[in-house]
C-alpha cells in the first residue's frame, strides 16, 4: 500500500527544491562570484605566520619594508592542512538528509576553503578569471543535462557545436575540416595521435597492433607531457616518443628534427607523426610551425599542433603572426578556456581533413542511438566520431562569451594578456633582487599557500633551479595585481 502511494506523486519536492536553488544561487553570486573576484574582499582571517619563518620573534625586528610581515590583503585561498580540512568539512555521507540550512552552510564552506581560480590574484595556471556569459553558458549547461551525440537528444547543441568549430578551423586558416570538443587538450592530443595512425595504418582498427610496424612519433622536449601519456595510453609506447631538441627560448629546432627522423628511420622504426607546439606550457614558446611542416611534407608525416595553450593568438592581428603556418597542419589542438577564460572545460579538437576520418576511424554504429533511417538529416548525429558515448556540452559557454564580446573583444583579452606579460617583464628586469629564476620559489610558495593573498606554480626547468611560473590570462587583471604580486614576493622572501 505504502508504494503504491509513492508511485503516485512525483518522487522530488520541486517548490522546495527551487527555493533552494535560488538560495544556493545566491550564496554563489556572494561568495564564489562577488568576494572571490574581488581584491578588495579578505577571504577567512589574515594570520600572521609563525615567528621561526622570519628568524625573530619580535614583530619589529623585520627589515625596513614594512612594520608587519603580512599586511592585511584579500586571499586566494584559506589553507588548511588535509586533516584539518576534513574535519571542517565533515564529509561523511550518511543515511539521514540534512535540512536546507545545513546545506547552505556546506555550500559555504565548500566556497571559502576551495582555492578562488577567478581572483585577481591567481597566477598558478593557464586557466584562470571569471567571465559571467560564460559562466552562465556553463549553468544552463549543467541545467539541460544533455549529451550531445545525436540531433535528437540535442539539436541545439549540434548545430551551435558546428558553427563554433567552423569558426575556429576559419582562424587556424581552413575554410573546411572537421572536429570536435574533448574532455581536455590531453585527450585532443591523443585523439591526433589515434586518428594519425588510422590514417597511415587503416587496417590497425580492425587488427591492432598487429597491423602495425614499429612506429615513432616527434615532438619537443618541451612539449605536454600528454604526448607521452597519449603514447603509452595507445600502445605506441614511451620509448617511442622521440624528443627534439630546442633552442635557448625553447622552440623546437626544426634541423634537429630532420635529424631524430633520419635517425630513427636508419634504425627501422616507422615515423609517423610530429607534434609542434604554440605555447609550452614552462616558456610559453611558439614552435617554428613553417620549417617543422616542410620537414612533415618530404617524409609523409601527420603535422598535429598542441595550441592548447597559445591558440587564443590566432584572434589577434597583432600576435598571430606567432602560429604562422599553422594552416599547412593536420590537426590542431585548442583550448579556449585558457587565455579566453571560458572556463573548464573547453578543448578544440580541429581536423583539416574532409573525408570523413574521424567517423571512419571511430565509428562503431550503435544501433540503438545512430540509426540510418531516423526522420531526419542523420548527418546531424555527431556522437559516432568520438571515443565517448555520452558528451557533455562544451560549446555554449563559448558561444555565448564570443557574441557577448564579439570576435574583436576576445582580440582584445588576448592582447591585454600579451600586454600584462610585457610589463610584468620589464618590472623584473627593473626591480633588484629578481632574477629569471629564483632558487627560493619553493619556501615562498609555501607562505604564499598559508597566507593565501595569491597564488602562482614554480617548477625547474633543465638545469635551472625551481623557479616561479607566472600566467596573466585573467581580464580583470590589473597593474595594480601585477606589482602586488612582485611586491608580496619581496614580503615573503625578504628574509631568505
Amino acid at each position: 500500500m505504502a508504494e503504491s502511494s509513492w508511485l503516485e506523486r512525483p518522487g522530488l519536492d520541486k517548490a522546495a527544491g527551487e527555493e533552494f536553488l535560488r538560495e544556493a544561487f545566491q550564496v554563489l553570486l556572494d561568495e564564489a562570484v562577488r568576494k572571490g573576484t574581488d581584491v578588495t574582499e579578505k577571504v577567512g582571517e589574515t594570520r600572521r605566520p609563525p615567528a621561526r619563518w622570519w628568524g625573530g620573534t619580535e614583530r619589529g625586528s623585520l627589515p625596513d619594508r614594512g612594520r608587519i610581515p603580512f599586511p592585511p590583503s584579500p586571499q586566494v585561498c584559506d589553507w588548511k592542512e588535509p586533516q584539518e580540512l576534513r574535519e571542517l568539512l565533515d564529509l561523511e555521507l550518511r543515511s539521514s538528509g540534512e535540512l536546507p540550512e545545513r546545506l547552505l552552510e556546506r555550500c559555504r564552506d565548500v566556497i571559502r576553503y576551495s582555492v578562488k581560480t577567478c581572483h585577481p590574484r591567481f597566477f598558478n595556471q593557464l586557466f584562470s578569471g571569471l567571465d559571467h556569459h560564460a559562466l552562465a553558458g556553463r549553468l544552463i549547461t549543467e541545467t539541460l543535462n544533455t549529451s550531445q551525440y545525436t540531433y535528437e537528444i540535442a539539436p541545439v547543441f549540434v548545430l551551435m557545436e558546428e558553427v563554433v568549430l567552423a569558426k575556429l578551423r576559419e582562424l587556424v586558416g581552413w575554410s573546411s575540416g572537421d572536429g570536435i570538443f574533448c574532455p581536455g587538450g590531453s585527450i585532443s592530443n591523443m585523439y591526433a595521435m589515434n586518428v594519425a595512425r588510422f590514417h597511415h595504418f587503416p587496417e590497425s582498427r580492425q587488427k591492432g597492433s598487429w597491423a602495425l610496424p614499429r612506429l615513432a612519433l616527434f615532438t619537443s622536449r618541451e612539449s605536454h607531457y600528454s604526448i607521452q601519456k597519449g603514447a603509452a595510453f595507445l600502445g605506441i609506447g614511451t620509448d617511442n616518443v622521440h624528443l627534439v631538441g630546442t633552442d635557448e627560448r625553447g622552440k623546437m629546432i626544426p634541423e634537429e628534427l630532420e635529424k631524430e627522423i633520419q635517425r630513427v628511420k636508419a634504425e627501422g622504426a616507422k615515423p609517423f607523426f610530429v607534434c609542434a607546439t604554440c605555447g609550452t606550457t614552462v616558456l610559453g614558446a611558439f614552435d617554428p610551425l613553417d620549417g617543422i611542416a616542410d620537414i612533415c611534407q618530404r617524409h609523409g608525416l601527420w603535422f598535429h599542433v598542441d595550441a592548447a595553450w597559445g591558440g587564443s593568438a590566432l584572434l589577434s592581428s597583432k600576435h598571430r603572426h606567432l602560429l604562422t603556418g599553422i594552416e599547412r597542419a593536420d590537426s590542431v589542438a585548442w583550448n579556449p578556456h585558457k587565455m579566453l577564460t571560458v572556463g573548464l572545460q573547453c578543448s578544440a579538437f580541429l581536423l583539416r581533413d574532409t573525408s570523413g576520418l574521424l567517423q571512419r576511424c571511430h565509428g562503431a554504429g550503435a544501433t540503438y542511438l545512430f540509426q540510418p533511417d531516423k526522420f531526419y538529416d542523420v548527418t546531424y548525429d555527431t556522437g559516432d566520431k568520438t571515443l565517448q558515448c555520452g558528451r557533455r556540452v562544451d560549446c555554449l559557454k563559448l558561444w555565448l562569451l564570443w557574441k557577448a564580446a564579439g570576435t574583436e573583444g576576445l582580440a582584445r583579452r588576448v592582447e591585454r594578456a600579451f600586454a600584462y606579460t610585457r610589463y610584468l617583464a620589464k618590472e623584473v628586469k627593473r626591480r633588484d633582487g629578481f632574477q629569471l629564476v629564483l632558487e627560493v620559489a619553493p619556501a615562498i610558495k609555501e607562505r604564499m599557500m598559508r597566507k593565501g593573498s595569491m597564488m602562482v606554480g614554480y617548477q625547474p626547468h633543465g638545469a635551472r633551479v625551481n623557479f616561479f611560473r607566472q600566467i596573466v590570462t585573467n581580464p580583470t587583471v590589473t597593474k595594480d595585481d601585477l606589482d602586488f604580486f612582485l611586491d608580496e614576493i619581496e614580503r615573503l622572501g625578504q628574509d631568505l
